[in-house]
């Protein structure tokens, strides 16, 4: 009777320790991730650190967001902004009450934050830094190997070693270098040949205008001599 008595004590002596220690670990888990946080909205196949995530979920701090193809996500912080993920994307998010950096790892992302608020997104070639006096929005793209920034609304600063690109809104600059080989080293050489001055692109134009007209000439001078598969001979004596 008293060692039936000892082994119920014993066992809900083990069952007492085994609840409170899962309450503590569940209490500190959420004391380390009592700082700012995120609420994800997601178009298709996203992931969260690895895990398959669903919209209203919440991300926190160096969290990173991951797209398939064809799907995208929405990390939103209220009053800050939002971080948009487009597709086939790899982003680091750090943020804090007052500021949200990404690391683009793949991909494109679109920044829209509020006046004060501190953003920026780092790539292998350097960082693009908004102006945090005013709103801004902007997308950073490393598709093609090489870092391009645009700005829709506010200023940007592309930074990369020593030198530091202003970037207004409407324009775009870019660091790095794309990948030889690539469609978006080609969509560059097409660019370059539309850029041509006014001046060498009036030449090529006068070139093969040139060229065009002395085949129209040459072939009516053929039609002229050789009528009907008859040349006509010329003699200098009657």
């Amino acid at each position: 009777m008293i060692s039936r008595n000892w082994s119920r004590m014993a066992i809900s002596l083990c069952l007492t320790v085994a609840i409170l220690s899962t309450f503590s670990m569940v209490a500190l888990a959420a004391q380390g991730q009592s700082g700012a946080s995120g609420e994800l909205s997601v178009v298709g196949e996203v992931s969260v650190n690895g895990t398959n995530a669903i919209s209203g979920a919440t991300v926190f701090s160096d969290s990173t967001v991951t797209t398939a193809k064809g799907s995208s996500a929405v990390v939103s912080f209220g009053k800050l902004g939002r971080v948009e993920v487009l597709p086939d994307s790899s982003l680091k998010l750090s943020f804090t009450n007052n500021s949200i950096t990404g690391m683009l790892e793949a991909g494109r992302v679109r920044y829209s934050t509020s006046a004060g608020t501190a953003a920026s997104v780092i790539t292998k070639d350097g960082s693009a830094v908004a102006d945090n006096s005013q709103p801004n929005v902007f997308t950073v793209n490393v598709e093609c190997g090489n870092t391009e920034v645009a700005t829709q609304s506010g200023r940007v600063e592309l930074r990369a070693g020593s030198a530091i690109k202003q970037i207004a809104a409407g324009n775009q600059d870019t660091a790095g270098t794309a990948q030889p080989g690539s469609r978006c080293t080609r969509l560059t050489r097409e660019t370059n040949f539309g850029s041509l001055s006014g001046g060498a692109l009036a030449a090529l134009l006068l070139a093969a205008g040139g060229a065009i007209a002395a085949a129209i000439i040459a072939a009516r001078q053929d039609n002229d001599f050789n009528i009907a598969g008859n040349p006509v001979v010329f003699s200098p004596v009657r």
